[in-house]
C-alpha cells in the first residue's frame, strides 16, 4: 500500500475559487483554518450562508486526492494544487471510498473528521471548461460519481504540513457512504 500523507497545504481569506500554497496551516477545533475563509462556527459556504447562515459548519476543510489532479491532467486540463479550491491535498489516501465519520489524523496531533462529499459546481467549468464533465462522472447506466474531494470539520486542532503523515481510523459499522455536504 502507498504512504498516505500530506501532498499540499492551501489557503485563501476570501471566497476565490483557487486557494494559496502555505508552508503549514493552523486547524482550530470546531472552526477550521486560521486564515480560511471558510473558518467559524456556523456554515461559512457563501450559497449554504445564503439560505440559512446559522447552520453548523460541516465544510471547514475541503481535501482532494492529488492523484484526481494527475488524471484530469493527464486527460489535458492543466490543473495546478490547490486550483481547485482544496485546503488539503492527500496522496495515498481513497478519500472517495470512505464513510462519513473517518477520522484522518494528519500528522502528530490533527484530527479531522470526514463529514461528504463535496459538491461541485458550474464554478470548476468557468474555471477550465470542460472539466466538470471529468469531476462529475456519470458511466452508461451507472450512479453519479463526484471525484472533488471531501469535506469535514476538525476535531483536534494543530499545525499542519506538507509531508505529514495521514492515518485513517474508520467508523464503527454500519458504514454510511458519503454525501453531498
Amino acid at each position: 500500500m502507498d504512504r498516505a500523507y500530506v501532498a499540499g497545504t492551501f489557503a485563501s481569506d476570501t471566497h476565490s475559487f483557487s486557494k494559496v500554497a502555505q508552508p503549514s496551516l493552523t486547524l482550530v477545533a470546531g472552526l477550521g483554518i486560521v486564515g480560511d475563509a471558510h473558518y467559524g462556527e456556523a456554515v461559512q459556504h457563501v450559497w449554504d450562508a445564503q439560505r440559512d447562515p446559522t447552520r453548523p459548519n460541516r465544510r471547514q476543510v475541503h481535501l482532494i486526492h492529488a492523484e484526481l489532479l494527475d488524471e484530469v491532467r493527464a486527460n489535458g486540463f492543466p490543473v495546478a494544487p490547490g486550483e481547485l479550491g482544496e485546503n488539503l491535498s492527500t496522496r495515498g489516501v481513497d478519500l472517495l471510498g470512505l464513510p462519513e465519520g473517518t477520522h484522518l489524523r494528519l500528522g502528530a496531533e490533527v484530527i479531522v473528521e470526514i463529514t461528504g462529499l463535496r459538491s461541485c459546481c458550474v464554478q470548476i467549468d468557468d474555471f477550465r471548461k470542460g472539466l466538470l464533465a471529468h469531476i462529475l462522472e456519470r458511466p452508461k447506466g451507472g450512479k453519479l460519481r463526484r471525484k472533488g474531494g471531501v469535506m469535514g470539520i476538525v476535531l483536534r486542532g494543530g499545525t499542519v504540513r506538507p509531508d505529514d503523515a495521514i492515518t485513517v481510523t474508520l467508523p464503527p459499522e454500519p458504514h454510511r457512504p458519503l454525501e453531498v455536504v
